[in-house]
């Protein structure tokens, strides 16, 4: 019952922007930090970018620190991944992903079906 959809991929050249929106439903979203990660074609899956509840922190991998914003707008159960000056290795399938605050275990509980961003040179 618990469904992380994202959406909001898709192809897009060099020094662009897009914007990654993942819409929660069956669950209590305040109770859930939330993350998005990707997997580029023969690589593992990284952390791309986190945010707790109710949103004053968050945290970037290196290679996005600067180019990409997470933010969530808990009235809507929404968080977005806000991607600026992409590049070709941004290629990735991106996934949303949610953790529970409050029982704090070490993985993601829920994760999204992931959306294609694709990155021109």
């Amino acid at each position: 019952q618990v469904q992380l959809t994202e959406s909001g991929g898709g192809l897009v050249q060099a020094g662009g922007s897009l914007r990654l929106s993942c819409a929660a439903s069956g669950l209590t979203f305040s109770r859930y930090g939330m993350g998005w990660f990707r997997q580029a074609p023969g690589k593992e899956r990284e952390f791309v970018a986190a945010i707790n509840w109710p949103g004053e922190s968050t945290a970037y991998a290196d290679s996005v620190k600067g180019r990409f914003t997470i933010s969530r707008d808990n009235a809507k159960n929404t968080v977005y991944l806000q991607m600026n000056s992409l590049k070709p290795e941004d290629t990735a399938v991106y996934y949303c992903a949610a953790r529970d605050r409050i029982m704090s275990r070490p993985e993601y509980d829920y994760w999204g079906q992931g959306t294609q961003v694709t990155v021109s040179s």
